[in-house]
């Protein structure tokens, strides 16, 4: 998994709330298990003109030229409820997402995004909805994500502290999923099974043959 630091990159609002795994990639698009070619699904149902169809909607905000290669997503509560499908975090990485800003996540949601090297950065709902409209507004609609001292920050100065779980930041900082942190443990676990199979031999019987 890519470590993150510090991004500087197009954000595109989308501020709605509840917004659900459903509408991130609707089940129609999940053709593949591998979590590969998720990328053209993401928001199907509101980026093209009908079910089935790849003609652009362009009132979509990923479909207008100036959000054209955003990697950060600023959007509304509770995003990512519904079911629990990772299917939805891995569209939005392939899409090019490297950051979910809303005010709240859903736990599963959030617990995915945090696995796949997304960063969920959780801010008050006024400070979400100022940073919506001062994206909708600015020439260029840019933001700062300092992962390090968890700030988001606009090109003109405006800064403020976002939350995150001190684990999550870690491990997103290290660019560490579940299996690198699991193998980090390795020493331990091993030591543990060594120490067991001298306490409860039988146990490894079955293995050992």
């Amino acid at each position: 998994m890519e470590p993150f630091t510090t991004l500087t990159a197009v954000a595109a609002p989308l501020l709605r709330e509840n917004i659900d795994t459903d509408a991130i990639i609707p089940s129609r698009e999940m053709r593949s298990v591998m979590g590969t070619g998720l990328d053209e699904g993401l928001f199907a149902g509101w980026r093209y003109t009908a079910i089935g169809s790849r003609e652009p909607d362009p009132e979509f905000v990923l479909n207008q030229p100036r959000y054209a290669g955003a990697r950060i997503l600023v959007t509304g509560a509770n995003v990512g409820c519904g079911s629990s499908r990772e299917h939805a975090v891995w569209a939005l990485a392939q899409f090019g997402f490297r950051v979910v800003i809303a005010p709240s996540f859903n736990p599963i949601f959030r617990n995915n995004c945090i696995a796949n090297g997304l960063v969920p950065a959780a801010l008050p709902e006024d400070v979400v909805r100022a940073i919506g409209e001062a994206l909708e507004n600015a020439e260029t609609p840019v933001l700062t994500v300092d992962l390090a001292s968890q700030q988001v920050s606009l090109p003109q100065g405006r800064a403020w502290s976002f939350e995150i779980r001190p684990d999550a930041r870690e491990s997103l900082l290290n660019g560490l999923d579940p299996i690198d942190q699991t193998l980090l443990l390795k020493p331990a676990i091993e030591g543990f099974r060594a120490d067991d199979r001298q306490r409860r031999s039988w146990v490894y019987s079955s293995v050992d043959r």
